[in-house]
């Protein structure tokens, strides 16, 4: 990998002035942990503690902060990889403080994320993301322009977070190709075209099922439902590469064939991401 370069961006917005920059120190640090437990609402066992922070910043990794003023408003943390001789970054959590979101400041931390990637001469990040958080799913595919071919069944176990609502923590793996065509494509204001083969639903009601104990249940069916079509669909060779929005809210995955070689060798080093 090539050295390190300065990255540092300013977001506008209705709060403000933002500064998007690495964390400097062991106080930003310890910010980012008290803004994990305030925005996911963890329990101390399900923490990211402030020594993991500090060995991914040693080891290669990043953590990326939004900052107005002095105080942290979100921050980013990655986690160097490697898929056989492939060194690539995985963004392990992304959080912003709730009246900060909607603005933009989310996606300027995974564009930090990448401009930093690229500097060092890598070409690919992965994260995971719940299949049902309809907000989410769209920046990562359509704005962000990651590609999703791999579902993991209950990734972390049961957890702690009321954002979970008790179900499996279910998540898809965001493939985010940095220097493909597709995002190149996006870059330059258009949408990628492709072949729409199969599309997957998620109602705009999901997050209130999930946190409500008389209508988990029903959340429940759509992940159930939602898993088995995602890993047949994987099965077959398609992936995600579009999302949609209705009006009322709803969500829709967009799964064709992607006609780029960018790849790897995941089913024989990473055995726990096949069911």
């Amino acid at each position: 990998m090539t050295g390190r370069v300065a990255i540092e961006a300013q977001v506008r917005g209705a709060m403000g002035e933002i500064v998007v920059r690495p964390c400097r120190g062991l106080e930003e640090i310890k910010a980012c942990v008290a803004l994990q437990k305030e925005v996911w609402n963890f329990s101390d066992a399900d923490l990211i503690p402030v020594r993991l922070f500090v060995v991914a910043e040693k080891i290669g990794g990043q953590v990326i902060g939004g900052f107005q003023g002095r105080e942290l408003v979100g921050f980013a943390l990655a986690l160097p990889g490697v898929h056989g001789s492939r060194i690539y970054l995985h963004s392990q959590m992304l959080a912003v403080r709730q009246q900060y979101r909607n603005g933009g400041l989310g996606q300027r931390l995974k564009l930090c994320q990448r401009d930093d990637a690229l500097a060092r001469g890598l070409d690919l990040m992965e994260w995971t993301f719940d299949p049902l958080e309809i907000k989410n799913s769209y920046l990562n595919i359509m704005r962000l322009g990651a590609i999703a071919r791999r579902y993991i069944c209950d990734q972390y176990g049961a957890s702690s977070s009321p954002l979970q609502g008790g179900l499996p923590s279910d998540r898809l793996v965001a493939e985010w190709w940095l220097k493909s065509r597709r995002l190149k494509t996006l870059q330059d204001g258009i949408q990628p075209q492709f072949k729409i083969v199969r599309s997957i639903s998620v109602p705009a009601l999901v997050h209130l099922w999930k946190a409500n104990g008389s209508t988990r249940g029903l959340a429940r069916k759509i992940q159930e439902a939602n898993r088995e079509q995602f890993l047949q669909a994987f099965a077959e060779g398609l992936a995600v590469l579009g999302y949609e929005r209705d009006p009322e809210g709803n969500g829709k995955f967009l799964l064709g064939a992607w006609d780029e070689d960018w790849s790897y060798p995941a089913t024989k080093s990473l055995p726990h991401l096949s069911r």
